[in-house]
């Protein structure tokens, strides 16, 4: 199993094999034939309370991890997770974001619940 985290600003490369992008909002400036994702699965991106609480700094990393995990849990967001999990059995998938920090994004959290 393979899942990898990247910027959608980076040139895509061979090794990506389905490329998913993971942010709620298409990224700023960047054409869609140039991006090349092959999925933009929304269920699973953050939901916009979310989002802005953890860019607004009212709350630490690890908190927001914590409630992103729960957003997962649930409904049409874990069936999707579901889904991301197997697909990543089977091949590479790459985790797409605009997050100048992916390392400490929602994508970084989705990529750890995909490997469990």
């Amino acid at each position: 199993m393979t899942v990898r985290v990247r910027r959608v600003y980076e040139p895509p490369e061979p090794e990506d094999g389905t490329r998913v992008l993971v942010d709620r909002l298409w990224p700023r400036g960047l054409a869609k034939d140039a991006a090349r994702v092959d999925e933009w699965p929304k269920a699973v991106t953050p939901s916009t309370e979310l989002r802005r609480w953890y860019h607004a700094g009212e709350g630490s990393y690890e908190e927001f991890g914590g409630r992103y995990e729960a957003e997962l849990a649930a409904g049409a967001a874990a069936e999707e997770l579901d889904r991301l999990r197997a697909s990543a059995r089977e091949r590479t998938v790459t985790l797409l974001t605009a997050s100048k920090a992916p390392d400490r994004s929602h994508a970084a959290v989705l990529a750890r619940l995909l490997g469990d």
